[in-house]
């Protein structure tokens, strides 16, 4: 299963138990959707280093994904990969990123050079969320995250916020 599949079956309903998806399914999915995360977040009650009332991080994906409405889905990737992109080029690594989006061979990350380009914040966030530790999420990222970057702009270009609530291999 893809991150795509797993992104279309939380829009259309959470799978009780968990599903089986794992804590760095659950970060990536984090990471990208961080803003739209931490928005939901704050509109919940919760106590210091605690995840939000309702459950963890797949819960508030869910949820979030849920109320997001028509097309919302493909606003919160696009979003979040093109400030992932931002994040990246910032700091001075645009070509590991590009590699990433681009047809050419994924360039790796290291869970070092990634720990300076995620913010303390975005990494805290996510640990706690996921129960990783800090070194178990790097690791982890680094390790997912330039082919679910890749597996998301399969036609070397980040996809418009519509294209990403398309069904697979259709186009408008």
């Amino acid at each position: 299963m893809g991150l795509l599949d797993v992104l279309t079956g939380m829009r259309n309903g959470p799978r009780g138990g968990g599903g089986g998806m794992s804590p760095i399914t659950m970060a990536l999915l984090g990471l990208l959707a961080y803003k739209a995360v931490k928005g939901f977040s704050a509109t919940k009650p919760a106590g210091p280093g605690m995840a939000p009332a309702g459950g963890g991080l797949g819960d508030i994906l869910k949820d979030a994904f849920g109320n997001a409405g028509q097309g919302g889905l493909g606003s919160i990737l696009n979003g979040g990969l093109g400030d992932l992109l931002k994040q990246f080029q910032g700091a001075g690594k645009s070509e590991v990123a590009d590699s990433w989006v681009g047809r050419d061979e994924n360039k790796p990350i290291g869970p070092g050079d990634l720990s300076r380009i995620l913010t303390p914040e975005q990494i805290e966030f996510l640990s706690e969320r996921t129960g990783l530790t800090r070194e178990q999420l790097l690791a982890g990222l680094a390790a997912q995250l330039p082919a679910a970057v890749d597996e998301l702009t399969p036609q070397g270009r980040l996809p418009a916020p519509d294209e990403f609530d398309r069904p697979a291999g259709k186009t408008a």
